[in-house]
């Protein structure tokens, strides 16, 4: 849980990061366009069901550790920031957390015979 809450917190900082430090336009948008990426993804990895949207955060922390370059930015603080960003993103978005409880088997519950979704619901009747 901690991981998920401090991508929204890098999230949050990638959308503040260029008021504050003065970033090029083009560092500026960028982080304007992935940080609420970031934030999204991680808020919704919160519930233990949606757990696996975390790692929808890779590639935008891969495109985070190349932007610089493809973008050329122009402030070095700017490059830095979004490269340590990309690396942090990564790394907290592989933390994975223990689920407490099951949710039924998705769509594989469709071909088994008897579901554990349907097992605990005949289980309450009783």
């Amino acid at each position: 849980m901690w991981a998920k809450i401090l991508n929204i917190v890098i999230g949050l900082y990638l959308i503040v990061a260029p008021s504050f430090f003065g970033y090029s336009p083009q560092a500026s948008d960028n982080g304007h366009i992935i940080g609420p990426i970031i934030v999204t993804f991680s808020i919704i990895s919160l519930w233990e069901a949606t757990q696996g949207t975390r790692k929808w955060n890779y590639p935008f922390a891969v495109w985070l550790l190349l932007a610089p370059w493809i973008l050329g930015y122009e402030n070095n603080l700017a490059m830095v920031c979004d490269m340590l960003v990309g690396a942090l993103v990564i790394v907290f978005s592989s933390f994975e957390q223990e689920n407490k409880n099951r949710y039924g088997g998705g769509w594989a519950s469709l071909w088994q015979k008897h579901p554990q979704h349907i097992q605990e619901v005949n289980k309450d009747e009783v």
